[in-house]
C-alpha cells in the first residue's frame, strides 16, 4: 500500500510539463432550471446553484449524495455512512417526498417507497456532467413533491469525435473513526465509450461500486466490532440521439441500475440482512428549435423490483412512467412563455411473508394501488431593460384521487447595474402540491387511504451581490408552512398500532441561506456557505440549526489541481427505539466538522490520477444514532481519456 501511496503521490508533484488545460465548462453565468428555458444568472429571480463538470471532477470517487450534502440547506442524511445507509433528503427542514429528483428533464420516483423518492444510490456518479438546483417550491413547473427543492442532474453528452473513451478507477480504505485497519476495501470503476458518425451520436456508460468496510450498526462500547456490510452496485447505460436536421434531435436511452446492501437489525443487533434494488429506465427525448422558441418533449418509464431478505421478508416491484411536453415562445426581446402539459402514472404490488406461513402472499395489488396526475401548466418570464424582472406561473394539478387543484408562483428580482458588478434583490411567494405515495395509502400495516394531500407555501427574500466571475455574495431568508402535514403516528402503544395521519395542525420551517464564492486571481478559488435552519419541535428530527461548508482550491498550473474543504453540522434531534422498554426516546446528536483534501495531476494527455483524504482528523460522529460513520479514509485513482 505504501508503495501505491509514493507513486501516486509521484505523479502529483513531478512531470508538470505534460499538464493539460481542463475541458471548457459550461459558463455559471447561465441557468436553467428555474424557467425551462436557457437564462442569464443576472435575470434569474431564484439563488440557483449549479454544480459544473470541473466541480464535480475535483472531487473524485464522491457519489452524488455526498456532493449534494455540501450545499447549502441541504443535508443528505445517510451521506456519510455505510454506502447502503438509507438517504434522508432534509432540504430547508423538509423531507424526502419535499424534494424532487430530474434526470435529463423528467422527474424520476419510486411509487412502493415510503415518500416516493428517487433512490439516489441507483445513480451512477461518474456519468454525470452537471446539477442543478433550485430551493423552494416549484410545483408550477415541476409538479407535486417540488416543494423544498428541485435536484436537476444532467448526464454527459457524446463526443463529437468519431469515437472516444474514458476509463476511471480507484481504490482506497474503508473505515470507521479509530479503527487501525486500512485495508482496501473499497472499489469504483467506471468505463464510457461514445462518439459522433454524422447525425448519429452514441455513448455506452458502465459503472460499479463495492466497498466492504463498515458495519451499519456500530457494536456496543467495549464490544468486538460486528461483520461488515457489502455494498455492491452495478449501472450500464445506452445513450443513443440522431440529429434529423439543425434543428430537431431525437435521444433514447436504456439503462440498467442496481446493488445490493447488507444491513444490520434496527435493535441494534448484528445481523446478516439483505435489499436488492433493481431498476430498469428506458424514455428519452425530443427538441425542435425553431424561431422564436422550441419544442421539448421528456419521457421516462421505469421497472423497480426490490426485495428485502430480513426477520420482516418482504418484495416489491413497482412502474412509474413520466413525460413533459412544453413549448417555449419568445414574444419579444421582454417576454417568454411556456406551455406544458405534465402526466406521471405510478403503481405497485408487495408480498410479504404473513406470520406462520413460509410462502410470500400479495398483500398490495397494482389495481388498488395506482393513480396518474396530468397537470397542464403556464410560466411567463419578463425581463425589463432597467433591472425588473418577473417569473410567474400557475399549474392545474389534475390527480386521479383527489380531482384538481391548482398551485402558482410569483418570483419578482430587481437587478441594479453597477459597470462591473451586480446587486440582485429578489423575491418569491409560491405554492406546493404533496400527494400521499401509494405505500402511505395502500400499506396493509400502515396505510390509510383516507390521506389528504400534503400543501406547502413558501416565502423568500434576499439579495445577490456580484462582481463579474470573480465574487459573488447572496443571502436568503425563507420561511415554509406545511398543511395536512401527513405523519407517521401511535394509534394504539400497548397493541403497537401505527399509521400514518394528517396532522391537524399547521407547521413551519424558517431560515437564512448565505453563501460566499470568490477567485483569487487564476489559481486561487475560496467558496463558503451557511445555513440556519428553524423549525418546529415535531419537524427536528435529524436536522442540524447550524450548517456550515467551505472550500479552498488551488490551481498549481493547467493540469494539476488541490482543494481543501470543511464541513461542519450542528447538533440535531433524533428518536430511537428503545428494546428494554419499548418505547421511542428522544436523544442530541453532537456536532462535528470533518476536514477533506483532494488534490488531482494530468501527467499527461491521456492520464489523470488522483488521491482524496476524507475526514483527515477522524472526528468522531453520528448521522442516526449508533449507526456508524466513516472515519479517516483515503482513495487513490486514474483517469484515461483517449
Amino acid at each position: 500500500m505504501k508503495n501505491i501511496c509514493l507513486v501516486i503521490m509521484a505523479l502529483f508533484v513531478g512531470n508538470y510539463a505534460f499538464g493539460q488545460t481542463q475541458p471548457k465548462v459550461e459558463s455559471l453565468d447561465s441557468v436553467f432550471i428555474d424557467s425551462k428555458t436557457p437564462t442569464a444568472r443576472k435575470n434569474s429571480g431564484k439563488v440557483v446553484v449549479v454544480i459544473d463538470a470541473k466541480t464535480l471532477e475535483a472531487q473524485p470517487g464522491k457519489n452524488v449524495a455526498e456532493v449534494l450534502t455540501e450545499v447549502s440547506g441541504i443535508e443528505i442524511n445517510g451521506s456519510r455512512s455505510n454506502a447502503g445507509a438509507n438517504l434522508g433528503y432534509f432540504v430547508r427542514g423538509g423531507r424526502n417526498r419535499q424534494v424532487l429528483i430530474v434526470i435529463d428533464g423528467v422527474q424520476l420516483s419510486d411509487p412502493s417507497s415510503i415518500a416516493n423518492d428517487f433512490d439516489l444510490r441507483l445513480l451512477n456518479a461518474s456519468s454525470v456532467e452537471k446539477i442543478e438546483i433550485i430551493k423552494g417550491a416549484s410545483s408550477v413547473l415541476y409538479g407535486s413533491g417540488a416543494a423544498t427543492a428541485v435536484i436537476s442532474i444532467t448526464t454527459k453528452k457524446a463526443s463529437k469525435k468519431e469515437i472516444a473513451a474514458v476509463f476511471t478507477s480507484s481504490l482506497g480504505s474503508d473505515r470507521a473513526e479509530g479503527d487501525e485497519n486500512s485495508d482496501l476495501e473499497s472499489f469504483t470503476n467506471a468505463a464510457s465509450v461514445n462518439g459522433t458518425l454524422g447525425k448519429f451520436d452514441y455513448r455506452l456508460d458502465f459503472g460499479h461500486r463495492y466497498s466492504n468496510g463498515l458495519s451499519a450498526v456500530s457494536a456496543p462500547e467495549g464490544a468486538p466490532n460486528f461483520e461488515e456490510d457489502v455494498y455492491n452496485q452495478f449501472n450500464t447505460q445506452v445513450n443513443l440521439g440522431y440529429a434529423i436536421s439543425e434543428k430537431i434531435k431525437i435521444n433514447r436511452f436504456f439503462a440498467v441500475d442496481n446493488y445490493t446492501a447488507e444491513f444490520d437489525d434496527f435493535s441494534y443487533v448484528d445481523a446478516d440482512n439483505r435489499i436488492n434494488n433493481e431498476q430498469l429506465r428506458t424514455g428519452g427525448r425530443l427538441q425542435w428549435d425553431y424561431g422564436k422558441g422550441s419544442v421539448v418533449l421528456s419521457d421516462n418509464h421505469s421497472w423497480i423490483d426490490r426485495s428485502i431478505e430480513s426477520g420482516f421478508p418482504a418484495m416489491f416491484d413497482a412502474t412509474s412512467s413520466s413525460f413533459d411536453v412544453f413549448g417555449s415562445y419568445r414574444l419579444n426581446d421582454q417576454f417568454t412563455l411556456i406551455a406544458g402539459v405534465n402526466g406521471v402514472f405510478s403503481k405497485f404490488n408487495s408480498f410479504t411473508i404473513p406470520f406462520g406461513e413460509s410462502q410470500f402472499m400479495q398483500d398490495v395489488n397494482e389495481d388498488t394501488a395506482n393513480f396518474s396526475i396530468v397537470d397542464p401548466y403556464v410560466n411567463a418570464t419578463y425581463r425589463s431593460d432597467f433591472g425588473l424582472n418577473v417569473n410567474a406561473g400557475v399549474r392545474l394539478n389534475n390527480h386521479s384521487d383527489y380531482g384538481t387543484h391548482f398551485v402558482y408562483s410569483v418570483n419578482p428580482s430587481y437587478g441594479i447595474d453597477l459597470g462591473n458588478s451586480l446587486i440582485k434583490l429578489l423575491g418569491s411567494y409560491s405554492t406546493a402540491y404533496i400527494t400521499p405515495s401509494l405505500f402511505q395509502l395502500y400499506d396493509p400495516l400502515y396505510g390509510n387511504d383516507q390521506l389528504e394531500p400534503e400543501e406547502n407555501t413558501t416565502i423568500e427574500g434576499g439579495l445577490e451581490f456580484s462582481m463579474g466571475k470573480d465574487l459573488r455574495v447572496s443571502a436568503v431568508y425563507f420561511n415554509r408552512d406545511e398543511d395536512n402535514f401527513v405523519d407517521f403516528v401511535t394509534v394504539d402503544p400497548e397493541l403497537f398500532i401505527f399509521q400514518y395521519q394528517n396532522i391537524a395542525e399547521s407547521f413551519t420551517a424558517s431560515g437564512v441561506e448565505v453563501e460566499v464564492f470568490k477567485r483569487f486571481g487564476k489559481d486561487v478559488s475560496f467558496s463558503a456557505n451557511y445555513t440556519n435552519t428553524q423549525v418546529d419541535e415535531s419537524l427536528t428530527l435529524r436536522i442540524p440549526e447550524h450548517k456550515a461548508n467551505a472550500r479552498l482550491g488551488y490551481t498549481l498550473n493547467p493540469g494539476t489541481q488541490f482543494d481543501l474543504s470543511y464541513h461542519y453540522v450542528g447538533a440535531r434531534d433524533d428518536v430511537f427505539f428503545n428494546p428494554d422498554t419499548f418505547e421511542s426516546e428522544m436523544i442530541e446528536l453532537e456536532s462535528y466538522g470533518l476536514l477533506h483534501f483532494n488534490a488531482s495531476h494530468q501527467v499527461t494527455k491521456v492520464i489523470r490520477v488522483f488521491l482524496n483524504l476524507s475526514n483527515i482528523l477522524d472526528e468522531a460522529y453520528e448521522e442516526v444514532f449508533r449507526f456508524q460513520t466513516r472515519g479517516r479514509n483515503f482513495r487513490v485513482g486514474f483517469e484515461l481519456k483517449f
